[in-house]
């Protein structure tokens, strides 16, 4: 068979799985929509947070942006294995011990403020429809290619199946199609990068392979190195971006991983706060199993790319070439008519165009793998970038539904009519996500990268504070949250939208690129809101009293007095 026909087949069979799991755990009651009823086990959900945080940017993107970036693209890497990192040990345990469904309810209840509540959920919104951006874009991408249809058709298409197995089963239905979602990514990113190892390096570990010896004796990222100084780039292994651009940019993923809604809910779904702990602990172990290999997956796709395309007549180019063209994602423009492809930085010479997304998708073509791992790659990338829109939908969907409907215009909603509100929030939802895919902000990553940028400057500070400060209060956080949100959004929209000729270090403030400035946002969310803390009533003493118990365990109060 051939690429096609696996693709059919081995899509067909993953999506068939995904809609059969939506049915079989259709959500009956708000609880079971909104954290599938409290009772996942830590295993399962460590896999489904995996699946939830590795998105389209992790799996198509992230080794994409490495590939041409080389150094410089370690601040993915950094920022959002860090970021998990400091999500996991720093305010899942407590959040969990809260007992929230929501970011925004944890938000209303811990400034206790209807108005505070309000606010935390356009900032939800901000961040979730910014993020599914970049996963429907990853999707159309996907189908593109291998379903030989529009980029446009195959956003619409992957709308289709989200709408079923997120309207249907709310967070039950997600979480456990999220676990199918991560044993289908995982093989179909290891798969291949295993393969291309072997043949490349001999090692059959592709985290050891890409610092191997070639068979010509050299090491892979030398002779990268030496490619990229023949058509004029820089090396791979040295950095363009300037200090503090880098510093900016891996703190803002940092601690936007640390403040991402769809990520958070997830805590809420186990029984017991230990098993919070727990499930964040294995979802590290199985979200280390593929950053772990993604620069290793670049480098053999970079290296790869230069020995098939520069200096080769195009009419030699193989099937591969030719059906990504179609895609236009990648074009040939051929300015000195030699009929030979001139790939180089020079951007008056360069004849080449590559969209830096079809990296991992081409990959296993690129590398001549047998047709059923590229099909595979294309189910992997499907997974990836469906779990983490499911779940940026249902954030959205509970976010109007039990923060905006229930908690603020309609306290006396039954639980049928909440309900109902979210499915329907969740069916608009999957709407405004397709349309902000064919929008095309940028590639994957660097769309995904906003997002973290928007969560860091808007959520994360009051989150923080809400947990360590007995002092915060509810002006303190709308103001800190509204001036975030705003300066970050202002930035990108103006440096990214309106004069994105300006987006380089000569106009950027202090070099700080889009990518980074959430960070600059957070430190202003935290300025702004102690000041504004500082010179307004301090919380009620129960508010106070709430903030001290969430940090120590149950018991540990009655223990110190024996």
């Amino acid at each position: 068979m051939d690429v096609q026909a696996w693709t059919y087949l081995i899509v067909g069979i993953t999506f068939a799985i995904y809609i059969g799991i939506a049915f079989w755990s259709k959500a009956g009651s708000t609880k079971e929509f909104y954290v599938a009823g409290g009772g996942v086990p830590p295993l399962a959900n460590g896999m489904a947070t995996a699946a939830d945080w590795m998105s389209a940017a992790s799996f198509i993107s992230m080794a994409g942006v490495i590939s041409f970036m080389g150094y410089d693209g370690s601040v993915y890497l950094m920022g959002w294995t860090g970021g998990y990192v400091l999500l996991a040990l720093l305010l899942a345990p407590y959040l969990r011990k809260f007992g929230k469904f929501t970011v925004p309810d944890f938000v209303g209840d811990r400034y206790y403020s209807n108005t505070a509540r309000t606010v935390a959920v356009i900032c939800a919104l901000f961040v979730s429809f910014t993020y599914v951006a970049g996963q429907m874009r990853g999707v159309g991408i996907v189908f593109s290619h291998f379903l030989k249809v529009e980029i446009n058709e195959g956003i619409f298409i992957g709308m289709g199946v989200v709408f079923i197995y997120a309207v249907l089963g709310g967070m039950k239905g997600i979480t456990y199609t999220q676990v199918a979602q991560y044993c289908v990514l995982i093989f179909a990113y290891m798969v291949p990068a295993i393969f291309i190892s072997l043949l490349m390096t001999g090692q059959v570990v592709p985290q050891i392979g890409f610092g191997s010896k070639l068979p010509d004796g050299n090491y892979m990222l030398d002779t990268l190195d030496k490619l990229h100084s023949e058509l004029g780039f820089a090396n791979y292994t040295d950095g363009n971006k300037s200090r503090i651009d880098v510093f900016f940019i891996t703190m803002a993923l940092m601690v936007g991983t640390a403040g991402l809604p769809h990520v958070i809910v997830r805590f809420f779904t186990v029984p017991r706060v230990k098993d919070a702990r727990i499930s964040a602990g294995w979802a590290l172990i199985f979200i280390a199993i593929l950053y772990t290999t993604a620069p290793a997956v670049a480098v053999f796709a970079r290296t790869n790319l230069i020995h098939t395309v520069s200096n080769r007549p195009y009419a030699e180019m193989p099937e591969w070439f030719k059906m990504w063209e179609e895609t236009r994602l990648i074009a040939f423009d051929d300015k000195n008519g030699d009929g030979v492809i001139q790939y180089v930085k020079d951007p008056s010479k360069n004849e080449l165009t590559i969209d830096r997304d079809i990296m991992v998708l081409a990959n296993p073509e690129i590398a001549n793998l047998p047709a059923w791992v590229t099909a595979l790659v294309a189910a992997g990338g499907l997974a990836a970038a469906l779990s983490t829109a499911a779940g940026l939908l249902l954030v959205v969907s509970t976010s109007v539904a039990h923060d905006l409907f229930k908690r603020n215009l309609f306290p006396d909603i039954n639980e049928k009519g909440e309900l109902i509100v979210a499915r329907m929030s969740a069916a608009v939802a999957v709407g405004f996500a397709g349309f902000f895919g064919i929008m095309n902000f940028g590639f994957v990553a660097e769309v995904v990268a906003f997002a973290f940028g928007l969560a860091a400057s808007s959520f994360f500070p009051a989150i923080v504070m809400g947990i360590f400060s007995r002092r915060m209060n509810k002006q303190g956080a709308i103001a800190g949250m509204i001036t975030g949100l705003t300066f970050t959004s202002a930035y990108i929209i103006y440096f990214k939208m309106i004069f994105p000729e300006l987006n380089n270090p000569d106009h950027l403030w202090w070099g700080i690129s889009p990518e980074g400035i959430g960070t600059l946002g957070m430190v202003l969310n935290f300025v702004v809101s102690t000041l504004v803390s500082a010179i307004t009533p301090a919380p009620p003493q129960d508010i106070q009293e709430l903030v001290e118990s969430l940090r120590y365990p149950r018991g540990a109060g009655a223990a110190a007095k024996h």
